[in-house]
């Protein structure tokens, strides 16, 4: 007559299964904290700076491979578990009753561990979208500089040139166009010799009076705004920037007829070139 498996032996299995699942579970709970962590950081920067952000994408992965690691375990200590107990029950069937529970406890584990990788791939995947509308969220505000500011009626360009270079350039395009130059206000100079310290800004007044007299004769209040300004000046940062007065907002203060705006729509494309 066999011998019966003995009692301790299936406590014994069941010790060692359970060991096994706590294992997988702390693998893949290790990997989800690993790239979740990752992932914080990258959503950290993005929204403290709103600047593009590295990427972190070796955190994920490498957080995803052992939350992998954590279900091969678990599925690999079911498996050995119904072998064992298999085994075991050939020799004394009646106790094989914990089989069920543990290996469900496996399998559920494992269920918890693909959904935790699915969610952390589909993570990553948000974080890129929210990373790549933060850049253009970065370019709109950029591009705003180009746009009346404020409802002002002020359109800024930036300039790739120094405020002295913008300045020359522009009186340059101004003479070859047989454009007047009727004065050039430096207030960062004028600045320096009341003591006080300015950014570099400086203002072109220039026209012509066969473009500029049509449009005082149909708005008598053009005049104010006449003739057409240039101011070519330096930020906090260093950043060199072209302003003017925006052609349509000239038309819709003072009423001026479009047949006019040509001249002097000249305005922006002065400030273009001079820019470039």
């Amino acid at each position: 007559m066999t011998q019966g498996a003995d009692l301790r032996d299936y406590l014994a299995a069941e010790r060692t299964f359970l060991a096994w699942i706590r294992t997988g579970l702390a693998l893949m709970g290790f990997g989800f904290v690993v790239a979740r962590f990752g992932l914080f950081l990258q959503q950290l920067r993005l929204f403290d700076h709103g600047l593009s952000t590295p990427s972190y994408g070796v955190s994920l992965w490498f957080g995803t491979v052992l939350i992998g690691v954590g279900v091969i375990v678990n599925l690999s200590s079911a498996w050995h578990q119904i072998r064992l107990v298999r085994e075991l029950d050939r020799r004394e069937p009646a106790c094989s009753r914990s089989l069920t529970q543990a290996v469900a406890t496996a399998l559920f584990l494992v269920l918890v561990g693909l959904a935790m990788a699915m969610y952390l791939i589909s993570v990553r995947g948000s974080a890129n979208l929210q990373s790549e509308n933060s850049g253009e969220v970065s370019m709109a505000t950029a591009s705003s500089k180009e746009a009346p500011t404020g409802g002002k009626g002020i359109i800024d360009k930036p300039s790739n040139h120094s405020v002295e270079q913008t300045v020359e350039k522009l009186k340059n395009i101004l003479q070859s166009k047989g454009v007047t130059l009727f004065a050039l206000v430096d207030h960062s100079g004028q600045a320096e010799k009341a003591g006080m310290k300015m950014c570099p800004t400086k203002l072109l007044i220039f026209g012509s009076p066969k473009a500029g007299t049509p449009l005082m004769l149909a708005a008598p209040s053009s005049a104010i705004d006449l003739p057409l300004k240039i101011l070519v000046w330096e930020d906090g940062e260093g950043k060199v920037w072209v302003s003017y007065n925006s052609p349509d907002y000239l038309k819709e203060r003072h009423g001026l007829p479009q047949e006019l705006m040509q001249n002097i729509a000249v305005v922006e494309t002065l400030a273009a070139k001079a820019g470039e």
